[in-house]
């Protein structure tokens, strides 16, 4: 059980005995009464979004969900399929659950799968994967127009913004929290 003191976020609570996440978080404590905890809430199943304000002293239930170490196999159609390492049990996920994670999918990259009443609602990617470039623009030594980076697609689809020494065939390693470019895998 949690209080409202507990509220952060990246909170998973259940209201409603929906599963929601927390993505936005302000405390104020006016002068008289009782402090106010004001939360943008997302529904993790639905995608909606909740603006709700709570005060000092309500409480809340933890959303009962599971974390299961899996391995992406494959995509087919608009599903994604998984393995669990224990089980060699397979799942498939819809895109529309996937969000931004299905950008940094590749063949046997490990994720942690979330479970909700035995159905599968989102993926959690490492922070850090590596990715090779499957298209960019060549650099031109000695060209000074000022651009520090240039667009490159990567091998799962995804375009992203990287410094003009990056070339078609590297492999790069992307913050998946961000989007971003990190750095280029030496060796």
């Amino acid at each position: 059980m949690y209080t409202a003191a507990d509220l952060r976020k990246g909170l998973k609570i259940a209201i409603d005995n929906e599963p929601y996440i927390i993505t936005a978080f302000d405390f104020a404590k006016p002068g008289k009464g009782q402090a106010l905890y004001r939360t943008k809430l997302k529904n993790m199943i639905s995608g909606s979004t909740l603006d709700r304000t709570y005060r000092s002293g309500e409480t809340f239930e933890p959303a009962n969900l599971e974390d299961r170490k899996m391995q992406y196999l494959y995509k087919e159609g608009d599903h994604y399929c998984f393995m669990d390492n224990d089980t060699f049990e397979q799942i498939h996920i819809n895109e529309t659950a996937m969000a931004d994670a299905k950008n940094y999918l590749v063949d046997n990259l490990a994720v942690d799968v979330l479970i909700f009443r035995d159905k599968a609602i989102g993926v959690d990617v490492p922070n850090f994967v590596n990715l090779r470039v499957t298209q960019t623009d060549p650099w031109a030594k000695g060209d000074t127009s000022g651009s520090d980076s240039k667009p490159a697609t990567l091998e799962t689809g995804y375009v992203l913004r990287v410094p003009p020494f990056i070339e078609e065939g590297e492999l790069i390693t992307i913050d998946t929290r961000t989007g971003e470019y990190s750095t280029r895998v030496k060796g």
